[in-house]
């Protein structure tokens, strides 16, 4: 994504200009970095784990075509850098699929829901927090969030689907939060009073099977906002 928009539209609040900089840069410095559990050294990949979509997808994701998806939620800022590779093609970067993405925010609520047993607050008429981009040349797309919250039964994560540029699946998947810095986000401003998260990653049911395959890497503070990079591989 353009950096200097990242910077112009204010995701990380209060910090200077020079803080902004020296962030993006670890950003970009992260982005090259590889956490071992998607790609060997030898070129070979596996498909990332396959996961429900949640009984809160994004109803219509064509007309959420968005690099800012915070909208009005307030939050620690997260910068979201996710890569795409195709397993089919020896794990090279995957050019022209659409990514999806949609998370609850800090109350642990999705927009377009609501009304109901499930979730309470209604929402319905609202789309925070969801958005679409088409991944570039290597592979890559980003989004400009927040840290999101959580809600019972689940440990903090992020949902993300890929599909094809004529729109087919090709991937479901979710990513999970290091626990150590969520609970450091749970005990700030703004989140504290909704608690610290009941379920932990590896009590939990999406992730107690695929842990090492859905944790994404996290750099930042609460300060100047978070990065989170994941590579993601799908068999296109």
């Amino acid at each position: 994504m353009d950096r200097k928009k990242f910077i112009r539209n204010g995701i990380l609040g209060i910090a200077s200009l020079a803080t902004a900089t020296k962030i993006l840069e670890s950003c970009s410095k992260s982005d090259n970095d590889d956490d071992g559990t998607d790609t060997s050294a030898d070129g070979s990949c596996t498909v990332s784990p396959s996961e429900t979509k949640g009984p809160f997808p994004i109803k219509t994701p064509s007309q959420l075509v968005l690099e800012n998806i915070k909208s009005d939620r307030i939050g620690v800022a997260l910068l979201i850098n996710l890569t795409i590779e195709n397993q089919s093609k020896d794990c090279a970067p995957l050019e022209g699929v659409l990514v999806d993405v949609w998370h609850c925010d800090k109350d642990g609520n999705y927009s377009e829901y609501g009304g109901t047993s499930m979730q309470q607050t209604d929402y319905t008429s609202v789309h925070f927090l969801r958005g679409r981009q088409t991944s570039d040349t290597n592979g890559e797309v980003s989004f400009i969030s927040i840290f999101p919250g959580w809600y019972q039964g689940r440990a903090p994560h992020i949902h993300v689907e890929v599909l094809s540029a004529s729109g087919s699946s090709l991937l479901v998947t979710q990513i999970a939060f290091p626990e150590n810095v969520a609970s450091e986000v749970y005990s700030s401003t703004n989140y504290a009073s909704h608690g610290q998260a009941d379920t932990s990653n590896t009590s939990d049911n999406v992730f107690s099977d695929s842990l090492s395959d859905e944790l994404g890497t996290l750099t930042g503070n609460l300060t100047d906002g978070y990065t989170l990079s994941k590579t993601i591989t799908v068999k296109a």
